[in-house]
């Protein structure tokens, strides 16, 4: 049975603010004077790109999803093999994570949507094929983090688009 969520807050930054509060995470947690810092940074190269039949749209959003009673799980290995397969998810299921930092208990990523697709199923998607993958891949993480369910049963979901005039224009070139 897959994860549900029981709900989500919303806040509305812009896409730089998201990135910066993305790449600060290290030093907000203390992380960053470690040696061996228990964080995986990514950053997309290509952001891929999404597109709809007669639709012109930037729908952003900044996604946290916390383990189980926050208990650490993740170190950069498992982070980075997590993102891997978020990211492959994602190419299969038409939405795009452009950043991403996971820390031991929880992970923030910068993803992008389109119109078909509500930020609760994208944060379900993400959640579930996390879930799978961590099980199937990585179980000793679960048994040492002492939990069974890998995330909290909710997510912190904030907007993060920009509207700019170029979009704008081309709707309404696209439309006329």
């Amino acid at each position: 049975m897959g994860a549900r969520l029981s709900g989500s807050q919303h806040w509305k930054g812009t896409a730089a603010s998201g990135q910066k509060y993305l790449e600060q995470q290290a030093e907000h947690h203390g992380y960053i004077g470690r040696a061996l810092p228990p964080i995986f940074r990514f950053r997309a190269s290509n952001p891929a790109v999404l597109s709809v039949a007669h639709a012109s749209f930037d729908l952003k959003y900044h996604l946290v999803l916390a383990t189980r009673f926050r208990h650490g799980t993740f170190d950069s290995k498992l982070g980075g093999a997590l993102i891997g397969y978020w990211t492959r998810v994602a190419s299969r299921r038409d939405f795009a994570i452009d950043q991403a930092t996971v820390l031991p208990d929880h992970v923030h990523l910068l993803v992008r949507i389109t119109p078909k697709m509500s930020i609760e199923q994208c944060a379900l998607l993400l959640m579930n094929n996390g879930q799978y993958f961590v099980g199937k891949h990585y179980p000793q993480a679960l048994v040492a983090a002492k939990i069974d369910q890998l995330w909290q049963p909710s997510a912190y979901a904030g907007t993060c688009g920009e509207l700019t005039t170029a979009l704008v224009k081309s709707f309404l070139q696209s439309a006329g």
